[in-house]
Order: structure tokens, then C-alpha cells, then sequence
């Protein structure tokens, strides 16, 4: 194997095994930081030993040998004159001799230890954006270049936000656990944002050059579906998972050859993932049959189904749609669910009526400096031949949006109406 086959290789094996690690390890320590630390350990080991010994048969396995050994060696060696030091060492010989069998050890309470280490890196105490960088971090097994890369900010920033949420943990005291009972539902919402706050990232970059990362998109579908395996009672996990799974479908049909954003009713449906569609259909009628109130994300996974189920533009059910943004709107009353329903509105009765909603938006003021709000409003103008206003408002999204692609787009849909 090649230097660089190898060295993809680890990655690849480093993606799916640190997140089990980790959970082992903070298992173990009951300190999500330290555990970290000793899967980096051991991580550093495989980069060392692998290109002359090769990938072991077990390498999740390897890993945990590796580290637990780095953990009894700071054991003996460090300064182990504070007392969690001490229990640290006394915890991990005892599991050491109760569990000689690695890869068993490895495989147990695998899923418990997996649900308590996205809710402790989700916890809703700490600040969003750390809580992103930490999940992904933990969870999604990504460096921190390559998260500061996927979300174009500085790699110190990103390193700080991981240092700020691992302090927060330990100076809050959030307890390495799964929370019980009405605790749950609050908990589980915040990992769910997290999760969905990652593949948007993804699904639309906010800023920069790429008008989409799929590769976020694919870390978050790769949370959500480890979560909907770990909590398959769960109505909400189903509905997130079939919103991502419907949305990423269209990936391959969202931008042209040279990377230009192609907007969704002008998408060449054919190049839809319709694999990607029967799953995110799936797990919609999973989550529809757990409850009889659809949550928020089941509802927008539904909303998208529509999109999905029409083979073209011209068959999409608008008043279905419309339907569920007015369901939608009293699950999640905010200003971002009325645009949409604005939207949907104006597609179903005509452009006049999603024009009025789209006022109503514009008098509160609740969405002033949000680029979608002009571009919503420049698009209704449009389909109502009022071309001069209409430029304007395309102008005045291409002012707000951070995203080079989407300013071109903008630009271009104003220049046209001149």
C-alpha cells in the first residue's frame, strides 16, 4: 500500500472508530477531555506503527489497546497527586483486569456510551457554535482544520470554541449521561439542532466561494442515522433523519458545471438521488407512525416529500405544501417558517397573497438583514411584473449575503430585469 493509500486508510478508520473511542474512553474517565486525549494518543501511535506494521485486522480495537495503555502509563508516571488522578488510575486497572478481552470491551455498551457522548457534546449550556465544533469534533471524527475549513473560519477559532465548550463541561459539572424522563425531550432538541445546524452548513454555506459542502451534509446524515439506530422510539430522530435524506437527494442537481446555484424548480429532477428519497420516505412514515402530532422536523421532511414525489415542477402540490407550512407555523412560529410559508402561499394562491405575508414580514422588521427576505420579495415582484422594484430588492439581497455564488445569482436575476 502507498503512502497515501495508507494514510487515507487511517482517516477512513479514524472516522468510524473515534466516536465508539471516545465514548469507551469517557466511559471509563468520566472526562470527555481526557478521553479525547488518549484516542489523539492513539491515533499518533497508528500513524507511527501502521505504515510499517500494516492496518490490524481489529483497528478499533488497536486503538482502545493503545490508549487504554497511554492512560496507565500517565498512571504510573505523571503527577498523580490529585485525587481524580488517582481514581483515574484505579478505574482503568480494574476495567483493564476485568475486561482482558479488547475487542469485547470495545463492543460493550457501545450504543449507551454513544448516546451519552452526543448529549454531552450537544448540551444546550453550551454556546452553539461550540457545541457544533465539539460534536463534530467528537462525533464526526474531523480535525480541526477541516472543521475550520467547512465553516471558513480561522483554525484558532474553531480551536477555541473546542476548548470553551470541553471548559464548560467540566466547570458546569454536565454529567456524562443520557437524561431521563421530561429532562429528555429538552436534551434531545438541542442535540437535534446541533446535528441540523451542521448539515444547513452544508446544505447552504453562509459564506465563501461553494454555494454547498456536501461533505458536512454527509457528517450530519451520519449522525442523525447513528442517533435514529440509538433512540429508534424517537418520532423527532426519524423526521430529522427524513429531512436531511430528502434534501441531500438533490445534491447532484444543485448546481450547473461550473458551480452556479440552480435553484430548485429549475433542477433537472433525473439527477435526483432517488435511493436517497425511498429512505428519507422511510423514515417519514417511521416517524409519522410514532406520533400523531407531526414535530417540526417531520413536518418540513414532509413538506419536502412533496417536492420529492413530483417528477417535474409543473405536478408539485403547492396547496398541499402551503397546508403544512400553516401547520408548520404554529409548531415553530418563527419569522424564517412565515418567508417560507410566503413563499409556498404566493406558488399555491398567487403572487399577490405571498406579497401581503411577505409584507406583513417586512412591517416587524423581525428578519431585517436576512439577504432571503429581499430575495423572497424581488421574486413576488417579479411574477407581478413589477420589474423596477423587483431589481431592488435582488440588489439588496446580493448586498446582505455572505455567499460569493449566491451575490452572482442575485446579481444576475436583477440585471436581467433592466
Amino acid at each position: 500500500m502507498t503512502a497515501p493509500d495508507l494514510h487515507q486508510t487511517i482517516t477512513a478508520v479514524w472516522r468510524i472508530e473515534s466516536p465508539r473511542l471516545i465514548a469507551a474512553l469517557a466511559r471509563m474517565t468520566r472526562d470527555v477531555g481526557l478521553a479525547e486525549d488518549l484516542a489523539q494518543d492513539a491515533l499518533v501511535l497508528a500513524l507511527e506503527q501502521w505504515p510499517q506494521t500494516g492496518v490490524p485486522d481489529r483497528p478499533g480495537a488497536w486503538l482502545m489497546t493503545a490508549a487504554k495503555r497511554r492512560a496507565i502509563d500517565l498512571k504510573r508516571h505523571a503527577d498523580m497527586s490529585e485525587r481524580k488522578h488517582e481514581a483515574l488510575g484505579r478505574e482503568i486497572d480494574a476495567r483493564t483486569m476485568e475486561t482482558p478481552d479488547l475487542d469485547s470491551a470495545l463492543d460493550d455498551d457501545v450504543g449507551d456510551d454513544m448516546l451519552r457522548l452526543i448529549f454531552t457534546a450537544a448540551h444546550p449550556a453550551i454556546p452553539s457554535d461550540a457545541r457544533t465544533a465539539l460534536t463534530l469534533r467528537l462525533l464526526g471524527g474531523l480535525t480541526t482544520d477541516e472543521i475550520a475549513r467547512a465553516f471558513l473560519v480561522p483554525t484558532a477559532t474553531v480551536a477555541q470554541r473546542i476548548v470553551r465548550a470541553k471548559k464548560t463541561i467540566a466547570e458546569k459539572h454536565i454529567p456524562y449521561d443520557v437524561p431521563r424522563g421530561i429532562d429528555l425531550g429538552a436534551r434531545l432538541a438541542s442535540v437535534l439542532e446541533v446535528i441540523y445546524l451542521i448539515f444547513n452548513e452544508g446544505y447552504t454555506a453562509t459564506a465563501g466561494d461553494d454555494w454547498l459542502r456536501p461533505a458536512l451534509c454527509e457528517d450530519a446524515l451520519r449522525l442523525g442515522r447513528v442517533l435514529a439506530g440509538l433512540m429508534p422510539q424517537e418520532p423527532d430522530v426519524h423526521g430529522l433523519v427524513a429531512l436531511m435524506e430528502i434534501q441531500h437527494s438533490r445534491t447532484g442537481a444543485r448546481t450547473n458545471t461550473a458551480g452556479e446555484p440552480v435553484l430548485l424548480l429549475d433542477q433537472d429532477r433525473s439527477r435526483w438521488d432517488r435511493m436517497a428519497i425511498q429512505r428519507g420516505l422511510s423514515s417519514l412514515s417511521r416517524a409519522e407512525s410514532l406520533r400523531d402530532i407531526r414535530g417540526a422536523y417531520t413536518l418540513q421532511a414532509a413538506i419536502a416529500a412533496c417536492h420529492a414525489r413530483a417528477l417535474t415542477a409543473g405536478e408539485t402540490d403547492w396547496t398541499r405544501i402551503a397546508s403544512l407550512y400553516d401547520d408548520l407555523a404554529r409548531v415553530m412560529p418563527t419569522p424564517v417558517v412565515e418567508l417560507n410559508r410566503a413563499v409556498a402561499v404566493g406558488m399555491a394562491y398567487g403572487p399577490a397573497r405571498g406579497l401581503d405575508l411577505v409584507d406583513d414580514i417586512v412591517k416587524s422588521g423581525a428578519l431585517d438583514g436576512y439577504h432571503l427576505l429581499p430575495a423572497v420579495r424581488g421574486d413576488l415582484l417579479e411574477k407581478l411584473e413589477r420589474y423596477d422594484e423587483a431589481r431592488g430588492e435582488f440588489e439588496r439581497a446580493a448586498s446582505l449575503t455572505r455567499n460569493e455564488r449566491e451575490r452572482a445569482v442575485l446579481l444576475e436575476r436583477a440585471s436581467k430585469l433592466k
